[in-house]
């Protein structure tokens, strides 16, 4: 095999001048949203000195998300795309902006955090199901594939240099300079996806009730066995395949509670992604990308099992860290063939619904997992915890496989209204 064939296929950014705006808006933002997302939680702590307040926030960006996915992919498929994007990305920059007003203040407001929280959240939804209903326009259906592992890159360059940055910030000149450079990221982002040129829906529909809309999204997906499968195969791993709620109690059973431990665990599984999209070149090649799929939620599964098992193994931090970034691997790869197959056998009239509904199942999914995570540790050790529920994962895929005979058999298709 080729090293033009492991390497990642930039293909997309070489042709595509408006997918090149896209790109380095996410690389921007994310990196943006990384440092606001620790500066919250501590600044949060700071006032309150209540876990419980530091986890009603991600409540409270939580609600409006999913709320924001909905929507937007009744709007996606109602307006001009770009339209949308850009209008959202400049409510979460005001966003932005309220907070670090407050955090110059001398006694910044708890409910002013609260509330500009659920903007940038309803933001971020109706800004991310747009997007991702605008790509096969922007790109071609023909290389999906290569533009989901570009952009996983963005997402996992954002996941570990964001949070690095931000505690860095926070350390230094405080939550307000964190909150001011996310608002001036965001600031660069709506200007960048301001200049792609108009991304209006084919066949768009006006009169429907919204609620009727999303029930034609969710038929079109239910009579689609791949698109449903896809969409289950994801949840498999994410209800039982992430760790992440058990990471302090395994650090403070195997490695006396050490925070820089704990920092590696929730590292490595993205460090695994990042360098698995990287050389992602040969997924936009296999000839059976359903099989590769579903490998790849097994692996994701196994992975988390390894983990959980590491502890009772010799040189157990390496092990544990090279299982979570396996993990990784398994998910970005899952990540980028999933969402070419969706997008790829999508009608563009779809596009905003049918994205929501896989968005809405990537938010929600990672949150119930880390409760079933944290449900099963009450039943068993950490480490045997994650046992369990990367084998159930594992499980999960076996029974998918085999009661969707399509979804082995799946490859992208030229979508058609």
């Amino acid at each position: 095999m080729r090293l033009g064939h492991v390497v990642i296929d930039i293909t997309p950014l070489r042709t595509g001048r408006d997918f090149r705006y896209v790109f380095a808006a996410r690389m921007v933002s994310l990196l943006g949203i990384g440092v606001t997302g620790v500066a919250l939680a501590m600044q949060v702590y700071a006032m309150t000195g209540s876990s419980l307040h530091v986890s009603l926030i991600s409540l409270s960006l939580g609600g409006p998300l999913l709320a924001g996915t909905l929507a937007g992919g009744v709007l996606a498929d109602r307006m001009d795309r770009r339209l949308l994007i850009v209008g959202s990305r400049a409510g979460a920059a005001a966003g932005f902006a309220v907070l670090a007003v407050n955090a110059f203040l001398p006694e910044p407001r708890l409910w002013v955090i609260y509330l500009s929280a659920g903007l940038i959240g309803l933001a971020d939804g109706l800004s991310e199901t747009a997007l991702m209903a605008a790509v096969p326009a922007l790109v071609g259906r023909d290389k999906l594939a290569a533009a989901e592992a570009l952009t996983s890159i963005t997402t996992q360059v954002g996941t570990i240099a964001g949070p690095s940055l931000g505690g860095l910030l926070v350390a230094g000149p405080g939550f307000a300079a964190c909150y001011t450079l996310t608002c001036a990221t965001t600031v660069v982002t709506t200007v960048l996806l301001w200049m792609l040129r108009p991304l209006r829906p084919d066949g768009s529909e006006t009169q429907a009730h919204p609620l009727r809309s999303i029930a034609e999204g969710v038929r079109f997906a239910r009579r689609d066995p791949v698109i449903g499968g896809v969409i289950l195969l994801d949840l498999s791993g994410t209800l039982m395949a992430t760790p992440y709620a058990l990471f302090p109690a395994f650090v403070a059973a195997h490695y006396g509670g050490d925070a820089a431990t704990a920092g590696l665990l929730y590292s490595a599984p993205a460090a695994g992604a990042l360098l698995a999209a990287l050389a992602s070149g040969w997924i936009g090649r296999v000839r059976r990308p359903g099989r590769v799929l579903i490998g790849a939620v097994a692996l994701w599964g196994l992975a988390v099992a390894g983990f959980g098992a590491s502890a009772w193994l010799p040189v157990s931090l390496p092990l544990a860290l090279a299982f979570l970034a396996l993990s990784g691997v398994g998910q970005v790869i899952s990540e980028v063939l999933a969402g070419a197959l969706i997008q790829s056998r999508t009608p563009d009239r779809l596009l905003g619904r049918v994205s929501s509904l896989w968005l809405t199942e990537a938010t929600v999914g990672p949150a119930l997992g880390n409760v079933v995570a944290g449900g099963l540790a009450r039943l068993a050790p950490p480490g045997g915890a994650a046992v369990i529920g990367g084998l159930a994962c594992v499980a999960g895929v076996g029974v998918l496989a085999l009661a969707i005979p399509s979804l082995r058999r799946a490859r992208p298709l030229p979508a058609t209204d």
